[in-house]
């Protein structure tokens, strides 16, 4: 007899929907969370909040945001490059997640002040990622699930697409685990170097890790190796800008920075390089850490005015200041001449007039520059000046598995395996060929999840 009906890799959002749902069938299910307890969860600890369809606002919800919209969006932000059949499955199952999740015990609140443009379809944790993470685990140890930190899989036996064993290695030596399915639910590759360098090259060296050290990847190369099919490349990712003065690993939601389209973007010679007012920022935010990395030395600044400081959720690191764009370019070490010019050139180019709302498209704009501003375009005028320096950091990559409806995976040979699941991160390349909008990794790995911890404990009957 196997020593589990279900064994899960991984401990975040994903992992525990799949174990949930494979206990509330019955199931004997372990979870092997490779990170130690406190660093239980990998990027759910940092989430603040999932992006679900909904027919009509809530108590925290401010109205409707339908699978049309959610849709709509989707090929927005991935420019089409995406599963459309597996993506509208995904939608649809989003809408009694919301209802299915707080069975969980998870509770939500109204959006935050300073979020921009998410009160109406994101959905943000009572508490933020944490305290959702600990209502899951609290649920699956209520329902018999075994937890085992700093069990890390380092073998998996799997033969002509059926899962046989699992060699783990903890504290205490290494164990081999046997169950009748598997659910992989581990996350990306982020925090593996080398691997980021084979999509990047050598700018990944000035990549930050907005979340664990402990997403290296290493299930999913077992996975690959073995004869599962990959799907998405080394160089897809969810990138944004964050505060430069970030620690390498695990700096999470606090050094993410909304105040892009407040201002402008200068790069390392001083100069704008996109538009800052392409679209609301909950569909635009993921773009900067790639175009950041693009820039030279992968650093770039953003740049505003005194009145735009209570616009914004702020850095867990203050604005570097100054009374002149002259002395503010100085502490920034940019040359001053052509930093003055920039901010100078886009003041006079400002059309503006119209009120200013980051809620919506208002069609502020620049005229007369050879990289206009589109929207939410205003001068940058009044003293004291403000700068964050801004890398890009990475939280998850995409390139994965491959998997079905059911979050069967797929074999290279296009054949369903046989009891190989997966959920979350690791197949998020389903979904998100390119990139994001804010909360659709907690849709990815919840819907997924639940799905997968369903169909494993179907399997095992």
């Amino acid at each position: 007899m196997p020593d589990y009906d279900v064994l899960v890799a991984g401990g975040g959002n994903a992992a525990l929907c799949a174990a949930i749902a494979a206990a509330r069938e019955g199931r004997r299910v372990l979870v092997a969370e490779g990170a130690p307890k406190f660093y239980r969860g990998g990027n759910t600890r940092h989430t603040r909040n999932m992006r679900c369809a909904h027919d009509h606002a809530t108590d925290t919800l401010t109205g409707p945001y339908t699978e049309d919209e959610f849709f709509d969006d989707l090929i927005r932000v991935t420019n089409g490059n995406t599963d459309l059949d597996l993506s509208r499955m995904m939608i649809a199952q989003s809408k009694p997640m919301l209802g299915w999740i707080q069975e969980q015990g998870v509770r939500f609140q109204p959006s935050l002040g300073g979020t921009i443009s998410l009160g109406r379809t994101n959905s943000f944790f009572l508490g933020g990622g944490r305290s959702m993470l600990n209502a899951l685990y609290r649920t699956a140890e209520r329902l018999g699930v075994d937890i085992r930190y700093e069990h890390e899989i380092v073998d998996l036996q799997i033969e002509e697409g059926r899962f046989k064993s699992a060699q783990l290695r903890h504290p205490g030596g290494e164990t081999t685990i046997t169950a009748t399915s598997f659910v992989a639910a581990c996350g990306g590759f982020q925090a593996d170097y080398d691997w980021l360098k084979e999509g990047w090259g050598e700018k990944a060296e000035n990549f930050i890790i907005r979340g664990t050290p402990y997403n290296r990847g290493t299930v999913t190369r077992m996975l690959i190796d073995k004869g599962v099919m990959q799907i998405g490349d080394a160089s897809q990712c969810h990138a944004v800008a964050i505060d430069a003065r970030a620690p390498r690993y695990d700096g999470g939601i606090i050094t993410r920075l909304d105040c892009v389209v407040l201002g402008v973007v200068v790069n390392r010679d001083a100069v704008r390089f996109y538009d800052e007012g392409e679209d609301i920022w909950p569909k635009r935010y993921a773009i900067w850490g790639r175009l950041v990395a693009d820039q030279p030395g992968q650093i770039a600044y953003i740049v505003f005015d005194a009145p735009n400081i209570p616009r914004f959720m702020p850095s867990l690191f203050p604005p570097i200041s100054a009374p002149s764009l002259a002395e503010l370019a100085e502490k920034l070490e940019l040359d001053a001449a052509t930093f003055e010019r920039t901010i100078t050139e886009f003041n006079a180019a400002v059309v503006g007039g119209k009120p200013f709302d980051t809620n919506e498209k208002d069609g502020n704009t620049t005229n007369g520059l050879a990289i206009e501003k589109t929207n939410w375009a205003q001068r940058i005028e009044t003293p004291p000046f403000y700068a964050y320096p801004v890398r890009p950091g990475i939280t998850f990559t995409y390139l994965g598995v491959k998997v079905g409806h059911d979050a069967r995976m797929l074999m290279a040979d296009g054949r369903p395996a046989e009891n190989l699941f997966a959920a979350g991160e690791i197949m998020a390349g389903n979904v998100l060929g390119q990139g994001y909008a804010a909360g659709i990794g907690m849709t990815i790995g919840a819907v997924f999840g639940r799905i997968a911890g369903m169909e494993a404990a179907r399997h095992v009957a």
